[in-house]
């Protein structure tokens, strides 16, 4: 049995949450059991508890308890050109949204990615080139919104990577400071900047997350 323990601090709110994933092998299915802070703070409750049964590459089935909502997702690769094509099909009970993903991967170091909501009318392509290993470039289109998104990634050292993502019709711009370790732990660091009207202070957030077998 594995477990995993997540914790995240938000600066600006002044706050801090946890959550906590048990994880049971059975055969080729994997059981998740995941609840945070709100499940037993006040006393035992429902409250961010979610269970959820997947095999990795075939199919995945998440139940939000207090909810009531379940979410199917289901995986699958077919060859185009020789070249694997990864599809994904998810669909939510609840708000009856139905997704549709699907990456064309080129080479170790390109791949196309489209994501779609059925009823939406909504297409967002994103581009992903890794130059030398090292770092990443990944352009993206959304077509409802007709904006552009941009987002780039370098591995610094062996175990950090430091990331920077733009929104254009946000004018977001997000800084994450990324690094993992088995000995201890992977941690992040994100600042946002509003560029809208001039630089403003950003807000920071602190993750940090904690895997054991048991």
């Amino acid at each position: 049995m594995k477990a995993s323990l997540k914790a995240k601090y938000d600066a600006d709110k002044a706050t801090a949450a946890s959550a906590v994933t048990l994880a049971f092998n059975a055969g080729d299915v994997k059981l998740r059991a995941s609840m945070t802070d709100a499940t037993v703070v006040n006393g035992p409750s429902l409250n961010g508890l979610a269970l959820a049964v997947d095999k990795p590459g075939s199919f995945s089935i998440d139940y939000n308890v207090p909810k009531k909502d379940f979410r199917f997702m289901f995986m699958n690769t077919i060859k185009v050109s020789d070249k694997p094509l990864n599809l994904a099909y998810s669909h939510s009970l609840g708000d009856q949204k139905t997704v549709l993903d699907g990456t064309l991967v080129i080479d170790s170091d390109n791949k196309v990615s489209v994501n779609h909501v059925l009823g939406s009318g909504n297409c967002k392509f994103k581009y992903t080139y890794v130059h030398g290993g090292i770092t990443t470039f990944e352009p993206s289109y959304d077509l409802a919104k007709d904006s552009w998104d941009f987002a780039v990634s370098r591995k610094v050292y062996a175990d950090h990577v430091l990331r920077a993502a733009y929104q254009t019709s946000s004018q977001n711009l997000t800084v994450d400071w990324a690094t993992k370790s088995k000995l201890i732990g992977s941690y992040k660091v994100s600042a946002n900047f509003n560029l809208d009207g001039g630089v403003k202070v950003p807000k920071v957030t602190a993750e940090s997350t904690w895997d054991f077998e048991m």
